[in-house]
This record gives structure tokens, sequence and C-alpha cells, in this order.
């Protein structure tokens, strides 16, 4: 049995520490903040609550996975998932609306045929249809394997785009977001629909290649799932797991540098002083340069920290929590996307570091009592995709509150009347994800990605620091709920098989 330090208390290195400790190591979790679930927080106010980060589950069977392997009690046992329907609304900048059934490609289909006029729908399914031989081709070594020493098996990009043939010039493949959006699905509300994908994981569609297509197909192939009490509960579900299974948490604990003896990881340095030996140490937060000085822990043939093409993984989100007089209606949609008519200047403005205009808006309704004080009011959340702290002074207040009325009246095309029902609006900023989280510039990072040269991947979950692994949103196989924690699954199986580990058979 051998002593671990996990540092942070995000959902991968949770999802690391529970499945450490059921393989009889003793694991201590230290975490800079006061409380766990990393990004996947909580605000309170008034009887109303909102998530901070993720607010849908998609790919389920990896937490499902993790509470069979930690315990007795199933995933089901410890919170309410229930699946959204429909999946999502999208409201186009010419007015035209459709509603995408939950996991359902023949429903979509029909969805968007109804809306679009016909052949959309065929061709929407087309592109999934090549979508999902992409997910077979890069599904194991993307997401279920450590990132391979031959890691450049992923530069190649997996998505099967056809030829488009040009009159006396050599025939090309899409080979962005924009490309299959523009060549592939012609019309431009699939295109938008498309892009609106990529835009909410933090992905220019100009440069992000065409395997983002792996993202719609993911959704809408195991669907969207919506815990009960909001992602939090999820969290706290994650972090009960760890207690019942002996992890220790050490909260207020800000871990200066990782401790280095005969060229291995030997434990962690706390900003107070305080040093712990370890046989293993998780970085479960992004690298920082300072926590091993003198050291360069990616291993040679791994992929470096870098800059991702277009900015990947330099976005951040900026919500308007809404506390509303009125009930909920029977009919409101859980998401609802509304797409601007410009959607080439908000991803110049984005990913140039500026305040889009007219941004993508998402607005969430959940239909759950607890996020309201009682059934005469709601709780809505509105969302956008921005440029992070740093580049945009997100703490200035004359530009939270114009912003957040720029996206509440965008958010109109949804929710008629909205201005006139709020009671009380909650702003929060890449500024609040920075000081919460310590994430530079209160940055999200994206999913991994093949192709692109392998410009989307991110760092290998083992590094060239004997002992020092590697989990959460940015390593590999990267961000989202369901990436993180199978980050967690990958840390636990280098530690306990070896570097021999290939993932699940």
């Amino acid at each position: 049995m051998a002593r671990i330090a996990v540092i942070g208390a995000g959902m991968g290195a949770m999802s690391a520490a529970a499945r450490l400790a059921v393989a009889g190591h003793r694991v201590t979790v230290y975490e800079r903040s006061e409380t766990f679930g990393g990004s996947v927080g909580r605000h309170a106010r008034g009887g109303f609550t909102f998530d901070t980060g993720p607010s849908l589950l998609h790919l389920p069977a990896v937490y499902r996975d993790l509470f069979v392997k930690t315990g007795k009690e199933p995933l089901e046992r410890c919170v309410t998932l229930s699946q959204v329907d429909p999946a999502s609304r999208h409201v186009f900048a010419d007015g035209t609306a459709v509603s995408l059934p939950n996991a359902s490609r023949s429903g979509v289909v029909t969805a968007l045929d109804a809306a679009l006029g016909d052949g959309a729908g065929e061709r929407w399914g087309t592109f999934l249809d090549r979508a999902g031989d992409a997910w077979d081709r890069s599904r194991r070594p993307l997401l279920e394997e450590p990132l391979r020493s031959d890691w450049q098996v992923l530069a190649r990009d997996p998505y099967p785009a056809p030829l488009r043939r040009r009159l006396l010039r050599p025939a090309l493949r899409a080979g962005t977001v924009a490309e299959v959006g523009s060549w592939e699905l012609a019309d431009p509300r699939l295109a938008a629909l498309l892009d609106g994908y990529a835009l909410s994981y933090g992905l220019d569609p100009l440069r992000a290649p065409a395997s983002t297509a792996l993202l719609p197909y993911m959704e809408e192939t195991f669907g969207s799932w919506y815990v009960s009490g909001g992602m939090r509960a999820l969290a706290r579900a994650v972090y009960e797991r760890c207690l019942a299974r002996k992890v220790e948490f050490v909260f207020g604990a800000e871990v200066a540098r990782v401790v280095e003896k005969d060229g291995r990881a030997a434990g962690v340095e706390l900003a107070d002083g305080t040093v712990t030996e370890a046989a293993h140490v998780v970085l479960g937060a992004r690298p920082r340069p300072e926590l091993m000085p003198g050291q360069e822990i990616w291993r040679d043939g791994d992929l470096t920290p870098q800059p991702r093409p277009g900015g990947a993984g330099a976005t951040g989100r900026f919500l308007v929590l809404l506390s509303l007089r009125g009930a909920r209606p029977s009919d409101a949609v859980h998401r609802t996307l509304v797409h601007p008519a410009d959607g080439a200047a908000e991803r110049e403005a984005v990913f140039g570091g500026r305040p889009a205009a007219h941004p993508t808006v998402t607005v969430l309704r959940p239909d759950d009592p607890s996020t309201r004080p009682d059934a005469a009011h709601e709780a809505v959340t509105l969302m956008a995709t921005v440029a992070p702290h740093g580049p945009v002074d997100w703490t200035d207040a004359a530009l939270r509150q114009g912003y957040a009325d720029t996206l509440i009246d965008a958010a109109e095309a949804a929710v008629p009347g909205l201005r006139d029902r709020v009671l009380h609006t909650e702003v929060r900023t890449p500024a609040e994800t920075a000081e919460e989280t310590g994430a530079q510039g209160g940055a999200v990072p994206p999913p991994a990605l093949a192709g692109a040269g392998g410009g989307y991947l991110h760092a290998g979950n083992g590094t060239r620091v004997p002992g020092l692994l590697l989990a959460g949103g940015w390593s590999h196989p990267g961000g989202g709920l369901a990436h993180a924690g199978m980050s967690g699954t990958l840390v636990a199986g280098i530690v306990v098989e070896g570097d021999g580990f290939r993932g699940s058979q």
C-alpha cells in the first residue's frame, strides 16, 4: 500500500483518488479552495440555485463505471439522472427554430426537415454517419487509453470528409469545422448548428479540425442527461464516494511545489512549508512550471504544453444567473441556443480577445424544483463563450453589466418577456473562474481531438518525472465531465498496472 498525494479536488482528480483508494492506496487530496468539485460549482441566493460550471452530462457511462468499480452503490442510487428531451432547441437569426429530440437520429432528421426544408435532415444525418466512422476510428486511443508514445497516429484527422471536386483544380476535403459546414451541410443554419457545438467547447470553427464532429455525434448518440439538484450533486456524490473509500481531503491547502528526490516525485510541499512524502503525486490542475523547478515534466516524444491553434483552451464562460418571478411554462425547453446573424464576427471577437457584439447565447431552464424557492418562480442561466480574463478585463463593472444586458436581449428570442420577470441578476465571468479555481484567465479546457497535426491533444497522463501523473481537463483526454472522469481512470490504471496499462479491454 503506497501513499499518494493528489493536487486538486476537481472531477478528474477525485475520480483518480477513489479508484486508487479502492486499489489499496492511502490517498490524500490537497485542495487550494475550501470545497470540492473544481469548476463544478453552485451559486445560491434567496432560494434560487444555479450551476456555475457544466450543466449537462454526456457519456454518463464514464461515471457509471466509476461508481461500479469503487463501491456497491451504482451511480443511479447516488444521484437522479434524467434524459433531457428535447436535447436542445435552436433559434436562428432568420427566425427559424428547431427542437432536436434526445438520442434519436431519425427524430433529429425529421425535425430538421420540418424546420429547415427537405434535405436538411438527410445532410445532417449523413454528416453524423461520417462522424460515427471517426468515433469508431479514434475512440480507443483518444479516450480510453493513455496517450501513446506514438501519439502521432492521432495527428491525422479521422473524419472521412468526402472529396469536393473542382473544375480544373485539385479536389479538396474539408479539414475544419467551418469547411464541413460550408461544403457538406450547405445550409447556413446547419453550419451555425455545427459551429455552436464547437464554440460551446471553446473551439474556433475556422481552425478546429473536422474531427470536432465527434462532439455532436457523442451528444446525439449517447444523449444529454440532467442531474437532479444540478451538476453539483454529481460532484458531491463523487466526493462522498471518495470519503467512503477513506480518501482524506485537506482543504485550504495550496501546493507550492512537487518534492523531487532521486529523480522522481516524492511528495508535495504546501504554501505554509509543510512537506508530505508520497510514492506518487497526481496533479489534477493545469501544470505550472513552478511546481517542478528546473524540471521538464513531459516525456520525450510526448506533447509539450503550447497554445492550441486558434486559441483552443483559451476561452472562458460568461454567465448571467437570473432569478425570475413567474412559473416555468410546462412546454419550456431545458436548453436553447440563440444563434447570431454573423457567426464570423463572433468568432473573430472571441478568439481575438474581445467581447462579441452578438454572441451565441445558451439559455438553460431546468425543470427542477430544487433550483427555485417555489412553483411561482424560475431559475434561468444564460451562457456565452468569451475571451478569457486578461485580454478582456472582466472585472470592469460597466463591461460586465453591459454584456449581461447583451445576453438578456438575445435570450428574449427564447424566453419572451424575460427582462420584465427578473427579480435578481448575478453575473459570473472568467475573472471569477480564475479566482475560484486557479485556472489562468478563467480558461476552460476543451476536449482532446485528433487531427490538426496533434495540436488539439493534451499532455499525456504519464510524465517525464517518475511518480508524477496528470489528471483532469488539462491532461489527456481533455476537458468536459466525461473526459475528466476518464483521465482519472487512466491515471489509476497507470499507478496500479504500470506504464504498460492500455485502458479497459
